[in-house]
């Protein structure tokens, strides 16, 4: 069978295809500890599930609106409004089948072909992805370790041509942790405004913070709501990644060719599952705040154990629940790292040039996994790494 050709341009997310290999070996009898994929490793909250499970008992099974109930879209706004700093109309909401459907819709909806759009580097690699697909230009902007792994106005700026059309931001970013400050922000919004630049703003980890750190959305400073797509979800702060719900807060001229592109793909995201949204948004939030302070422990314990390890380094993330240590230092590649820890101790992690080619001496690690899965991980890198480093294979 003939592909067309666009086939060729998309990409794919590899944290999936390293889970089936390191699942692949598991069957085989070997032990592993599974650090590849973001996913909560808490259920979902029990007044959640319940809520979902009232509506099929009482009937609400059938086709929903195609943007979304509107009990949901009204929760959104009203949940924005209280944590983002601005009030969105609920008609500019859309309630997605996962957060990647935002980021299709979006960017199929405002490029081109030929049209650039600025990717961060490392970062999630659809965005990437979804651009090549639709014709439209990736142009990285390095995100590097020695700025925290934050965007660097200055550099963003200079990336800036008169084929630009969108910028993405992710804050908390996938895979680094990283976090953009407000300042940080009102400078992103500077460039968009004297440009005329669309923004999709990535906030599916706003939720996951550490230390004090507070989100903050660039679609709530002056004259950003009306250029801003913003993205976030339930998958990630409320452990609903099987849920598969998203929901993206468009600017009003975007919002009718979302629509059309929501009832040309998916018609509407599952009707119960909204009802359970419902119940996550207005419910109590108390095992959010558990689960990000169970988190936070989890990190302090995996850049610890990882930076008392010759020949790794690892920064301390301010949010989301990944750690991207550099580890030059072995003498390996994070390709490299990441092969031999499967093969040889049962550790799967991914390279970090699964997200972009800033991250070849860096692997991700989710600390999403319980504490005692994560120091019996610690423990075999150290096994991995430690006779590389006697070895004078690698260097700190």
């Amino acid at each position: 069978m003939r592909l067309a050709d666009r086939m060729i341009s998309i990409g794919t997310e590899s944290a999936f295809e390293a889970a089936a290999r390191a699942r692949a070996l598991e069957a085989t009898g070997r032990s592993v500890i599974h650090l590849e994929i973001g996913e909560p490793d808490f259920d979902t909250p029990a007044n959640v599930r319940e809520a979902a499970k009232r509506a099929l008992d009482t009937g609400k099974t059938h086709y929903p609106p195609f943007a979304g109930i509107p009990e949901l879209r009204s929760a959104i706004a009203t949940d924005t409004a209280a944590r983002r700093g601005f009030a969105p109309d609920p008609a500019n909401v859309f309630v997605t089948v996962g957060g990647k459907g935002v980021m299709y819709y979006a960017i199929l909806a405002l490029v081109n072909a030929g049209d650039e759009v600025i990717v961060p580097d490392p970062g999630y690699p659809i965005y990437e992805s979804v651009t090549r697909f639709v014709g439209g230009v990736p142009v990285a902007i390095p995100i590097r370790q020695e700025n925290q792994f934050r965007m660097d106005p200055d550099e963003l700026a200079s990336l800036v041509t008169d084929r630009t059309r969108l910028i993405v931001i992710n804050s908390p970013a996938n895979p680094t942790g990283g976090v953009l400050t407000r300042g940080d922000l009102e400078r992103i919004a500077e460039i968009a405004l004297r440009h005329d630049l669309a923004v999709l703003s990535d906030e599916i980890y706003s939720r996951i913070l550490y230390d004090g750190e507070e989100h903050t959305s660039i679609a709530a400073l002056p004259g950003m709501i009306e250029r801003t797509i913003v993205l976030d979800g339930f998958s990630k702060t409320y452990a609903m990644t099987g849920w598969r719900l998203g929901y993206g807060i468009v600017p009003a001229d975007l919002a009718p060719g979302f629509g059309r592109l929501l009832i040309n793909s998916v018609s509407g995201a599952t009707t119960f599952a909204q009802w359970g949204a419902v119940e996550a948004l207005r419910g109590p939030q108390d095992d959010v705040g558990a689960m990000v302070a169970e988190f936070r422990a989890r990190r302090d314990l995996v850049v610890d154990g990882l930076n008392a390890i010759p020949g790794l380094r690892c920064l301390r993330p301010a949010g989301a629940f990944y750690a991207f240590p550099e580890v030059a230092g072995t003498g390996l590649t994070g390709a490299e790292l990441a092969e031999r820890l499967l093969a040889e101790v049962g550790v799967s992690v991914l390279a970090g040039t699964a997200f972009g080619t800033v991250g070849t001496n860096h692997v991700r690690l989710s600390y999403a996994n319980s504490r005692e899965n994560l120091a019996e991980a610690l423990r075999r890198i150290r096994a991995v790494v430690e006779p590389l480093i006697a070895s004078g294979a690698g260097t700190r």
